[in-house]
């Protein structure tokens, strides 16, 4: 049973009201103090807070302050789009904004929808879509909206895009390129974005695969575009975070660093930790390091710590350093209970973090260069693992360990106290024949409180991409060929 006090968001002002075009606009929280501890301030840049990057905010915590479907039985429904669509993102105007990739010639495909209109499969209507110029994998992956509602990415000719969505004459959505930034200059041919978010200035941060980081400034000098590379051979194959402050957390596949802005503006290296990468890459995992995207969070200022999961041999291990000073907190052992190692961020509120196994999952496709496994193959047994942060920052301790099997990033809500992901049926050894089911777990106690089984084949397979929490108190959940609603 879900106790009360995780239940109650303190202070919550929500404002409800119907814009022009009909479409449910609701203000993000007044206040960001939760039972839970406090997010970090909000970045003036981004979109609504939760929802305007795929893990949520600009410190990636895979929390948000918007109540889920809650602990009980749901229904969902498939949205087909012939796309893997990892990332999508809600701005204040409630229109959805999915950045999927193509089935058919892996493109980045953006897909404006109405999550409120009645359409295609009784889910939303498809109001515009734009096709991007095609770059690395990852690079049709990671995105942000503004506080516009423009969607900001880097396509495959190294352009920094801010695409907006307006009404044409006839009062039909389009989307469009409102402005773009040429990072070719700094980016070489045979490199790519990975990686990117504003900090608390407007100005955009970015990282490559090669771990070549950059910013782009916004007031002092808009469009100016400096950059440095971090250690020789690493490698950056997860996106990145920032605090209210303008610190940048950047992990590797060698370590973890902290960046923040020099005297001429550029970006320069606080401080590095090298981390246990282990003896290759892990089954599960799509590359040889860390699977994590740093995230931010703390009781005090909810950027305090900065956290990853190792890839150490034998048990993983999360890492939570101080923010600004880089000093070391704990290494602590996760997932003891399931397969060790990680592809996921972890969440990451007040003093608390949650770490989920992607061990042995059956990706259908790696990126480029991801080498062989070690082991070349594994169970895909799954884990959770919660890890408090003790007070004075003294080390860490286990809370609880679950044997859910996470097919997709576990989110989050500090309105109701649950995690919501997608479990994996069938057998370890996974086959085209599992299903999948929508899981809320209690995040106090780590127990399941509400299955519900999910519609379709292996086709809406999560691919363990992170889910979106709407403000009518939905989940969409990128698929490898659409999108799930649920609730």
């Amino acid at each position: 049973m879900i106790r009360r006090s995780f239940g109650r968001l303190r202070g919550t002002m929500r404002t409800v009201a119907m814009c022009a075009s009909g479409v449910l606009v609701v203000a993000s929280p007044a206040s960001a103090t939760t039972a839970w501890g406090p997010f970090a301030a909000p970045n003036p840049a981004l979109g609504p807070r939760g929802s305007a990057t795929m893990h949520s905010d600009a410190a990636s915590s895979d929390a948000t302050p918007l109540a889920g479907p809650g602990a009980r039985a749901v229904g969902a429904t498939v949205y087909p789009l012939a796309a893997a669509c990892p990332t999508l993102l809600q701005g204040s105007d409630g229109l959805v904004v999915a950045l999927c990739t193509a089935i058919a010639d892996r493109a980045p495909t953006v897909e404006l929808i109405d999550p409120h209109a009645t359409g295609r499969a009784g889910f939303g209507i498809t109001a515009a879509t734009l096709k991007l110029t095609k770059g690395g994998l990852l690079g049709g992956v990671y995105a942000f909206l503004d506080n516009d509602n423009r969607l900001v990415v880097v396509d495959g000719n190294r352009h920094l895009l801010r695409i907006a969505h307006t009404h044409d004459s006839a009062g039909r959505w389009t989307l469009g390129v409102s402005s773009s930034v040429d990072l070719s200059g700094v980016v070489p041919a045979g490199d790519s974005v990975v990686g990117l978010v504003p900090d608390s200035t407007g100005a955009v941060w970015f990282a490559t695969e090669h771990a070549l980081v950059g910013r782009v400034a916004n007031h002092t000098a808009p469009g100016r575009v400096s950059a440095i590379t971090l250690g020789a051979g690493e490698m950056v194959e997860n996106s990145i975070s920032s605090t209210p402050d303008g610190r940048v957390a950047v992990a590797t596949t060698h370590a973890l660093y902290e960046l923040r802005t020099g005297g001429s503006g550029r970006p320069e290296v606080a401080w590095r930790h090298a981390y246990d990468r282990g003896p290759g890459r892990k089954p599960g995992q799509l590359s040889w390091g860390t699977g994590s995207t740093p995230v931010y969070f703390g009781p005090d200022t909810g950027a305090d710590y900065v956290a990853i999961v190792d890839n150490a041999a034998g048990a993983a291990h999360l890492l939570v350093f101080r923010s600004g000073s880089g000093q070391p907190v704990c290494s602590q052992p996760v997932l003891t209970r399931g397969g060790p190692g990680s592809e996921n961020a972890p969440i990451g509120l007040g003093h608390t973090v949650v770490v989920a196994s992607t061990y042995g999952y059956p990706y259908p496709t790696l990126p480029q260069g991801a080498g062989p496994a070690v082991p070349p193959t594994a169970p895909f047994t799954g884990g959770m693992t919660r890890v408090d942060v003790n007070a004075g920052a003294n080390g860490c301790r286990t809370i609880w360990d679950s044997p859910v099997r996470s097919s997709a990033v576990p989110i989050l809500s500090a309105a109701d106290g649950l995690i919501y992901t997608v479990g994996r049926v069938g057998h370890e050894n996974t086959t085209p024949l599992d299903g999948f089911e929508f899981t809320a777990i209690d995040a106090e106690t780590g127990a399941i409180v509400s299955r519900s089984p999910l519609p379709g084949t292996i086709a809406e397979d999560p691919l363990q991409t992170a889910p979106l929490i709407t403000r009518d108190h939905r989940v969409l959940q990128g698929t490898l060929s659409g999108i799930l609603r649920i609730g």
